[in-house]
């Protein structure tokens, strides 16, 4: 099925009246470790603490210590500096080493349910997302939230409390130089607030654009595209498409770097220049006769003022980080959210022995039902193939063929009647017994950049080296695979382009035929192959075919002659029915169609039913369509 660009799935707007990516669920994320956050908290607790000791022990040394001489006292002062450093460095190690650990925890939480979430996604999402954005999603968005959920929390609560313990000590010393101190903060807190929001809204963009980047690599770079674009000639436009793309990229990238770069600037600079305020506030109350503030009680206080300045300042970039990293949550809880149509019952039924009746029972399909316009992709379709029979469905492009193949393993749920597998409903049927009960072999063969032995193992992970090999005899292909300089241990390369079509279609039969399903779908699984290789896979099938269901979409009179029973179909209803002979002696669709006296459709080529490649299905009107 070939998708539009149209077609492309794209997320609801977020709501910015709404708390994006909802703090509430951000914070469940990290309910499963609340017990080390606990400790972290302590840590950072005792760590505060500990830090705002040293003023007061200097404060000491001037007033006390060293005015009256006494060096006992310095000594045990000046070592009591000491080891407040040693004790805040060594609790500063164990919280980032606690935090980061609980932060990268929650990361593989967050890749792991997005992937989990997309396995259980139907078949139509991925027609209508491009591949490189779901990776996007999980490798950009996921990555891009590393600073925040493994630093963030712990230097928030670290500069908070650092703040409130630093303030208090503040206090404790002087009151009127506490408040001139602090007399700008609701400012800077407004202005930390406005500079998050501009970056949230830019970092949304951002995503969007590697998203968008990410696809054009996946989709120009894969062994397909190379192909495509070197055949066509296009592999300098492609680079210049790459370069558009980076090119606002760049411009995200310094946006984001420099939003309200120069009014947090500016916050830093009256920070900075807070303790000459302090002293001239000092001489000020002093010249006014006021109170007196001693060197040491006034050195302390801009050793804590300057002390402030840093969890002040961390804290305010923590809050810019936050509202920045909440268009990441936002994005992936899109994901998180996305309705599952194709689920479990709540107490599904499991089949252990499968016999392999398949019926179809009044069935209709429609890939937008709340279209109006579109008319259904399947309509009233009601046929029964008995356990160990066969059934060939042939039809024009967009009849619906492929798409009455889809419903059996529940690639797609009808939205009229019933699929039934030994007379139970396949919604009710648990998924492990569907996927046991039902092998699919289609025209589009997929293999995994692995061995061979790798790849056939994927039907069966726990299958011996004979199993493995059994399978491929029966599907033809062992003699090449021993032929090859490492054997089963092949590495097939990226998507199979190592092998002929032909002998991927022997792959997939193996790793089928190794599966052992009673109930098989054959989807065009010969239409492209030529007519010697075709010869070949053909006897493969005829053989896995034997003693099982089976039901093969199919343009070739070679395919389907020997069918139990053939199906017309023509706009998603059946035309006709009946054995290959019972429908040539009709002289109806199919008899015209062996014939060569019609075409797929007004712009098809004749049916080539005994040799040559047959032509691909196309997409119906919606993208999607029928097949």
């Amino acid at each position: 099925m070939r998708i539009h660009a149209e077609s492309t799935w794209t997320p609801p707007p977020p709501d910015p009246d709404q708390p994006p990516a909802q703090i509430g669920r951000i914070l469940r994320l990290f309910r499963p470790y609340r017990g080390r956050l606990a400790f972290v908290g302590l840590l950072v607790g005792a760590s505060s603490l500990v830090g705002v000791a040293s003023p007061f022990l200097l404060r000491e040394i001037l007033d006390t210590a060293i005015p009256q001489r006494r060096t006992g006292l310095l000594s045990l002062l000046a070592l009591g500096m000491i080891l407040t450093a040693v004790v805040t460095s060594v609790f500063g190690v164990l919280q980032t080493l606690i935090s980061t650990t609980v932060g990268q925890r929650v990361m593989h939480d967050l890749r792991t349910a997005v992937y989990a979430q997309l396995q259980r996604m139907p078949l139509a999402f991925f027609t209508r997302t491009r591949t490189g954005e779901v990776q996007s999603r999980i490798a950009n968005d996921i990555g891009g939230m590393q600073a925040t959920v493994t630093s963030t929390a712990t230097s928030l609560v670290s500069n908070l409390t650092a703040v409130v313990a630093t303030v208090v000590a503040m206090l404790a010393l002087d009151w009127r130089l506490t408040v001139v101190s602090l007399l700008l903060l609701p400012v800077f807190v407004w202005i930390s607030r406005r500079v998050g929001r501009e970056r949230k809204a830019i970092t949304t963009q951002r995503q969007k654009q590697m998203a968008a980047m990410a696809a054009t690599v996946t989709e120009s770079l894969s062994v397909s595209g190379i192909l495509l674009g070197r055949t066509m000639g296009r592999a300098d436009s492609l680079t210049r498409s790459f370069a558009d793309e980076s090119e606002r990229l760049v411009d995200l990238e310094v946006r984001a770097s420099m939003a309200g770069r120069w009014r947090m600037a500016s916050i830093s600079i009256v920070m900075a220049a807070m303790p000459a305020l302090l002293y001239w506030a000092a001489g000020l109350t002093l010249q006014a006769g006021g109170p007196a503030i001693s060197i040491g009680t006034l050195v302390a206080f801009v050793s804590l003022q300057q002390g402030l300045f840093r969890p002040a300042v961390g804290l305010l970039s923590t809050g810019v980080q936050i509202q920045t990293s909440l268009a990441l949550f936002q994005r992936i809880f899109e994901y998180l959210d996305l309705p599952v149509d194709i689920t479990e019952p709540e107490r599904p039924v499991r089949l252990e022995k499968v016999r392999g009746e398949v019926r179809f029972e009044d069935v209709d399909f429609h890939y937008d039902k709340d279209d109006e316009k579109s008319g259904p992709t399947l309509d009233g379709i009601d046929i029964t193939v008995p356990a160990g029979g066969s059934l060939a469905v042939v039809g024009a492009t967009g009849s619906g063929k492929s798409t009455l193949s889809y419903l059996v393993p529940r690639l797609y749920d009808v939205t009229g009647g019933r699929v039934t597998l030994d007379g139970v409903d396949v919604r009710d049927l648990d998924f492990d017994s569907l996927a046991r009960a039902v092998g699919v072999v289609s025209q589009e063969t997929y293999l995994f950049h692995a061995s061979v032995a790798d790849n056939l193992r994927f039907a069966r992970p726990d299958a011996t080296d004979a199993e493995v090999e059994a399978a491929a005899r029966a599907a033809q292909i062992h003699d090449h695979i021993a032929s090859l300089p490492d054997g089963y241990d092949t590495l097939v390369g990226e998507r199979g382009y190592r092998f002929s079509g032909g002998e991927k279609q022997r792959l997939a039969l193996a790793r089928t035929i190794l599966r052992d399903p009673p109930v098989l779908i054959l989807d065009e699984a010969t239409s492209a192959l030529d007519t010697r290789t075709e010869q070949a896979v053909q006897q493969a099938i005829d053989d896995l075919s034997t003693g099982r269901t089976t039901i093969t979409i199919a343009h070739r009179l070679s395919t389907i002659r020997d069918a139990d029973q053939i199906v017309v179909l023509d706009a998603g209803r059946i035309i006709e029915r009946g054995t290959h002979a019972e429908l040539l002696a009709k002289g109806g669709r199919y008899a015209a169609l062996v014939h060569g006296d019609a075409r797929m459709d007004a712009e098809a080529p004749p049916l080539p039913w005994d040799g040559g490649a047959a032509a691909p299905e196309g997409e119906g009107a919606r993208g999607e369509g029928r097949r």
